[in-house]
């Protein structure tokens, strides 16, 4: 889980609109924890985006980007949902969840094995959907066709694979895994999958994913075009996408701890974009940007060699599927204004400032 740094020097003005703050306070989004803090006046008390307290009105709200700032404000922590708290860490019955899951022979774990967990089955569906966006249920299949699919590619008889995976028919597991991964068991071999992990930051929640060797996207939860992204890999790797981790999340996990509490800004992971040519030649010289500095898009086409391409630079950059690693954010226009950002201008100027801040860390 990665923790936020807690700071009295962010501006006010880096936060979202308060019209889209009111928005995600009223949908209690998780993507927003650690954004910003939402103060009561008739309480006089400070909450998290995701508190379960009854809906304050908008006219009695305020918002602050940091606790410090609340706490100046004259609020007190709300006792339900502790806002001093780091950012909302996993819900210990959704890590019970995923380590049944792991532990199960099969990786299969039913609405029985629950009630003699002590866990009642719709309890667990709840707090696994509202926390990964799935059920558990849905995360199993997927877990376990992943597990498939690893056998299979390891060179393990197809029948074996259906077996250890808990699919008694041999019919049933074609189709399933043909279904998930666009090719039957026995096609598979040149295969690959994709792993998913979600990550907690302080400017929201992030998506990663990651094959056996390289990180392949790193995206905010609810940036514009994420569904179209998971679409494009699908489809150019030829992969499915399943829940789970291995080395290359671990790490990108570990390195974005250290980006956002100031102690490194330098990333070292084995990327592979998928991208053209050009996209690829934009992306590399977005790595070569010092932290803490940025470059026009017009200064950014004169380095890939395209001096009129400012246009087809600002689409490569918006094409951009690591977020922060490959630091699009660095890229403004030349006149100074912050310009687009599809994971939100208000990220983007918190991601400058926090890397100005650090830069000597770098």
């Amino acid at each position: 889980m990665i923790q936020p740094e807690i700071s009295m020097a962010t501006p006010v003005q880096s936060l979202p609109t308060p019209r889209t703050m009111y928005r995600a306070l009223s949908r209690r989004d998780a993507a927003y924890e650690g954004v910003f803090f939402t103060a009561v006046k008739t309480t006089g008390i400070f909450c998290r985006p995701t508190c379960r307290a009854k809906r304050p009105k908008a006219e009695n709200v305020e918002f602050f980007p940091t606790i410090n700032e609340a706490l100046h404000g004259g609020y007190r922590p709300c006792r339900l949902c502790r806002p001093m708290d780091t950012t909302k860490p996993v819900p210990s019955l959704v890590e019970r969840l995923r380590r049944a899951a792991e532990a199960a022979k099969d990786g299969r774990v039913t609405d029985k094995d629950l009630v003699g967990m002590g866990i009642e089955p719709s309890t667990a569906r709840r707090q696994f959907r509202a926390y990964h966006g799935m059920t558990f249920q849905a995360y199993q299949r997927a877990r376990r066709m992943g597990l498939a699919l690893r056998d299979v590619q390891s060179g393990k008889p197809v029948i074996d694979a259906q077996l250890a995976r808990g699919y008694g028919s041999t019919s049933g597991f074609r189709e399933a895994f043909t279904r998930v991964f666009g090719t039957p068991p026995r096609g598979a071999q040149a295969g690959q999958c994709l792993l998913a992990q979600r990550l907690e930051t302080p400017l929201g929640t992030m998506l990663a994913l990651a094959d056996e060797k390289n990180l392949r996207l790193l995206e905010f939860t609810d940036r514009r075009g994420l569904e179209r992204e998971l679409v494009v890999l699908r489809r150019r790797l030829k992969c499915a996408i399943v829940p789970g981790t291995n080395a290359v999340l671990e790490e990108t996990q570990r390195q974005l701890q250290r980006y956002f509490a100031g102690e490194s800004l330098a990333f070292d992971l084995p990327l592979a974009p998928v991208g053209s040519d050009f996209q690829r030649r934009v992306w590399a010289e977005l790595q070569r940007i010092p932290v803490g500095r940025t470059r026009s898009y017009i200064e950014m086409a004169r380095r890939v060699r395209l001096p009129k391409g400012h246009r087809a630079v600002a689409r490569a950059n918006g094409s951009n599927m690591l977020a922060i690693v490959i630091p699009c954010h660095r890229v403004i226009r030349a006149d100074g204004d912050l310009c687009g950002y599809a994971g939100g201008i208000w990220r983007k100027q918190r991601l400058i400032e926090h890397e100005r801040k650090h830069a000597g860390k770098a």
